[in-house]
C-alpha cells in the first residue's frame, strides 16, 4: 500500500492539477470503486456533478477534496466553508491520472472525471489536461463522498492550500501524521509513555500517529538508533523527539525523490514511479553492512526478524535489542 510520501505526491500533483475545477461529468466503469458511497453510484453521480474542488487535502495516507456546492459563489476559498469532500482511497494499487481525452482509457480504468477547462499555471496559453481518472487493478481502493466535521482542535484538517478546519467524517478518527503544521511531538510523547508497547508497533498505530507504515518506520528508528521492540514506557522526551524527527527527515527525502516504488502499480498522477526505494539503508537490505556502523569502523549487518506477520529490518550492532523488549 503507498505510505505517506506517495499519498503526498499524488496530492500535490492533483493540488496543481484540479484544483479550482468544476466537475462536468462523472462516469463510473466499475461500481465496486464506488461502494463506499453510501446513497449508491447514481448519487454519487448526482451528487459529484456540479461541484467545484476548492482544495487536496491529505492527513496521513488520507486525501480528499473539499467540494463546493454547484452554484455556490466562492470568492475566496479559504473563507468559504465546505460541507462535504471527495475522499480518495488509493487502496493497494489505486491511481489517480490525469488524462487528455483523447487518449484511450487506461487498462483498469474505473471512473472518470471531466473537469472544467483551466488554463496551465506554467503555460497560460496551454490548457490542462480535462479528465481525472481512478485507475485500480485490484479494487480494494475507490471514491466517495463524506460529510466534513469540525476538527477537535480547531486547526486545518489536514496538510492542503487553504486551511479548513474541516476533516471528512471516514478521516476524523486517525491521528495528524508527522509532516502536518499542527502536529504536536510532545503529545504524542505523552500518549507514547502511557502505551506500554514497543515503539514500531506504536509508530504503525494510525491512531497515535498516521502515515508510518512499515517501510519508513525501520528507515526511522535506524536513523534513531532505537530497536524496534524499545518499550514506549521508556523513552525520555529526547528520545521521542529524535524517533519522530527521525521520521520527519527520512519521509521528506522520500518526498524529494517522488515517493518508495517497491510495487510497480504505485505511480504519480504524471504515471512516474518514485526512486526513493535506491536509498533505503534498512529496509530490504538484508545481509548488507550497515551504512552508519560501516563508516565509523565497525562490523554491523542488516538483519530481517519477523513482527507483526511482517518483515522487520535493523541492524545488529547500533540497533541493539533491549532487555525488556515490547513487542
Amino acid at each position: 500500500m503507498p505510505e505517506l510520501p506517495e499519498a503526498e505526491v499524488v496530492r500535490r500533483g492533483l493540488e496543481r492539477w484540479v484544483t479550482g475545477r468544476v466537475v462536468e461529468g462523472v462516469e463510473i466503469l466499475d461500481p465496486r470503486s464506488v461502494r463506499r458511497h453510501v446513497d449508491g453510484p447514481q448519487a454519487f453521480v448526482e451528487d459529484l456533478t456540479g461541484t467545484r474542488v476548492l482544495d487536496v487535502v491529505r492527513r496521513g495516507k488520507f486525501l480528499w477534496m473539499p467540494l463546493a456546492a454547484p452554484g455556490d459563489a466562492v470568492d475566496d476559498p479559504s473563507s468559504y466553508r465546505p460541507r462535504q469532500a471527495l475522499m480518495a482511497h488509493l487502496g493497494m494499487s489505486g491511481q489517480m491520472l490525469i488524462k487528455d481525452s483523447s487518449l484511450p482509457p487506461d487498462r483498469h480504468l474505473r471512473i472518470r472525471l471531466t473537469l472544467s477547462d483551466a488554463p496551465d499555471p506554467d503555460d497560460p496559453s496551454q490548457l490542462l489536461p480535462t479528465e481525472l481518472r481512478f485507475v485500480d487493478q485490484r479494487i480494494f481502493g475507490g471514491m466517495f463522498l463524506d460529510p466534513l466535521l469540525p476538527t477537535d482542535d480547531g486547526a486545518p484538517g489536514g496538510l492542503g492550500r487553504h486551511g479548513h478546519a474541516v476533516v471528512p467524517e471516514h478521516a476524523a478518527h486517525i491521528a495528524r501524521d508527522p509532516l502536518d503544521p499542527a502536529f504536536d511531538v510532545d503529545a504524542v510523547h505523552d500518549r507514547l509513555r502511557r502505551r506500554k508497547t514497543g515503539i514500531k508497533r506504536a509508530l504503525l498505530d494510525q491512531g497515535l500517529v498516521s502515515g508510518i507504515g512499515n517501510i519508513y518506520a525501520d528507515e526511522a528508528l535506524w536513523e534513531a538508533r532505537l530497536h524496534y521492540a524499545r518499550p514506549t514506557e521508556t523513552l525520555t522526551r529526547a528520545e521521542t523527539r529524535r524517533v519522530l524527527e527521525a521520521v520527519q527527515t527520512v519521509m521528506t527525502r522520500a518526498l524529494d525523490a517522488g515517493g518508495t516504488s517497491f510495487d510497480s502499480l504505485y505511480v504519480n498522477v504524471n504515471g512516474e514511479s518514485g526512486y526513493f526505494a535506491l536509498s533505503l539503508n534498512a529496509y530490504g537490505q538484508t545481509g548488507r553492512a550497515c551504512p552508519r556502523c560501516a563508516a565509523e569502523g565497525r562490523d554491523g549487518v542488516i538483519v530481517r526478524e519477523q513482527f507483526m506477520n511482517r518483515s522487520s529490518f535493523r541492524c545488529s550492532r547500533c540497533q541493539r535489542k533491549p532487555r525488556n523488549a515490547r513487542y
